[in-house]
């Protein structure tokens, strides 16, 4: 299914989708395409691709290609996924003491779908921290 996601395979692929998406979420799964959850949160991903055309672009990033990223976003389980917004880091409070990624897949398509509309209507307003609409007690 991650067929449809398209892929960023370096550091300069990284950056330049990070530089270059504009009044939109950027979504970044890192993980590895063989990652049986990676395959769970892939399908989930591309599954709302299309829906969310309008306010997010989704990337696949492998994260023995971007060492240099999974490092820096301390990415110790996968897949964990990282939003952007007009070049600046989103974070979330998922009621966790991590507020810089979502580690593990989402349980439904709609928990994907209300989390990256939650971060673009903050964004839109200024905001670089939102509360995420996922239960913290239903995720993990």
């Amino acid at each position: 299914m991650s067929l449809l996601l398209p892929k960023l395979a370096s550091k300069k692929e990284v950056d330049q989708a990070i530089k270059s998406t504009a009044e939109k979420v950027l979504v970044l799964r890192f993980g590895r395409d063989e990652d049986p959850v990676c395959l769970q949160i892939d399908d989930i991903l591309s599954k709302t691709y299309h829906d969310l055309s309008k306010m997010a672009m989704i990337y696949l990033v492998d994260v023995d290609q971007t060492p240099i990223y999974t490092q820096y976003f301390d990415i110790s389980y996968i897949p964990s996924t990282v939003f952007f917004f007009n070049g600046q880091h989103m974070k979330v409070d998922y009621g966790s003491p991590d507020h810089t990624k979502f580690v593990g897949s989402f349980k439904t398509k709609q928990d994907f779908i209300d989390l990256v509309e939650v971060i673009y209507r903050g964004a839109m307003r200024g905001k670089l921290i939102v509360q995420s609409p996922i239960d913290p007690q239903e995720h993990s």
